[in-house]
């Protein structure tokens, strides 16, 4: 934390640091007496720093008042106001929230995400034992040429020249296949 000259103005001939609890009273009067002529401007100044959030302008004047109070000893003998020294430990208070914020990943509320249902591995099993079930229905060379081009990702002439078919042949065979797949899944209820 910077020191103002307010703060700053350590006089060599005063060694002796006054610390909050080594005067009670005077202490006290001084925090009466700052809240009382600094406490509104300085909520009203933080206010606009803040964007109107009152609650952490209120939590920023606060926090001021009580690092004044730590220096309560360089305070008394600061020589003309503390307002300037308030106004840039307000500042810097809201500058340093600001940073803190910045620095840490935005938090983000969990319950969207109990909605979303969890891929659930029975319902992708159910599937390929259906699918695998459909397929038996299949005549062989039905079956053939759909795991060749569908499953195997191959293309037509790749598929042709692995089932050692012409390319036209395969292409009517899938044509064939895929009508007959679809209507093995609607009998299993599986509709598209």
């Amino acid at each position: 934390m910077r020191k103002d000259s307010a703060v700053a103005d350590e006089r060599p001939h005063r060694r002796h640091r006054l610390t909050p609890t080594s005067r009670p009273g005077p202490d006290e009067e001084l925090m009466r007496a700052l809240y009382r002529e600094h406490a509104g401007p300085l909520l009203a100044y933080v206010l606009r720093l803040v964007a109107g959030d009152r609650q952490r302008a209120e939590d920023v004047v606060q926090e001021t008042l009580i690092r004044a109070w730590k220096n309560a000893g360089q305070l008394n003998r600061a020589t003309g106001s503390v307002r300037p020294w308030l106004v840039t430990v307000a500042r810097r208070i809201v500058i340093d929230g600001h940073r803190s914020r910045q620095a840490r990943p935005q938090e983000v509320d969990p319950s969207p995400l109990e909605v979303i249902p969890a891929e659930d591995e029975i319902d992708k099993a159910l599937w390929l034992m259906t699918l695998s079930d459909a397929l038996e229905d299949l005549t062989p060379a039905h079956r053939e040429v759909l795991v060749e081009t569908y499953f195997k990702g191959r293309t037509v002439n790749e598929a042709a020249e692995t089932l050692g078919i012409p390319s036209g042949t395969v292409r009517s065979r899938v044509f064939y296949a895929l009508r007959s797949m679809k209507l093995a899944l609607e009998e299993r209820g599986v509709t598209a």
